[in-house]
């Protein structure tokens, strides 16, 4: 018997691989320019920006959304 899959695209992605991810496809600056948070634009850093992250929803969501459609977006290319 198998599990279903889930339909989240976000399920098994860590708030810290999409960072990650996101830093190396688009870098800190685009990041700030896209997503006004200080922790993208003054000293970014993967460390201060997850803890902001965690603490803030708004962000948080920003940056969710922000990564499926960039997924969505590779996978059309």
């Amino acid at each position: 018997m198998t599990l279903p899959q889930s339909k989240d695209p976000l399920h098994g992605i860590t708030l810290a691989m999409m960072l990650h991810q996101l830093v190396e496809h688009y870098g800190w600056e685009e990041m700030g320019r896209t997503i006004h948070i200080r922790c993208f634009t003054h000293k970014p850093s993967v460390n201060s920006s997850l803890e902001f992250l965690r603490k803030t929803p708004w962000a948080r969501k920003k940056v969710e959304d922000w990564y499926r459609l960039t997924k969505a977006r590779q996978k059309t290319s």
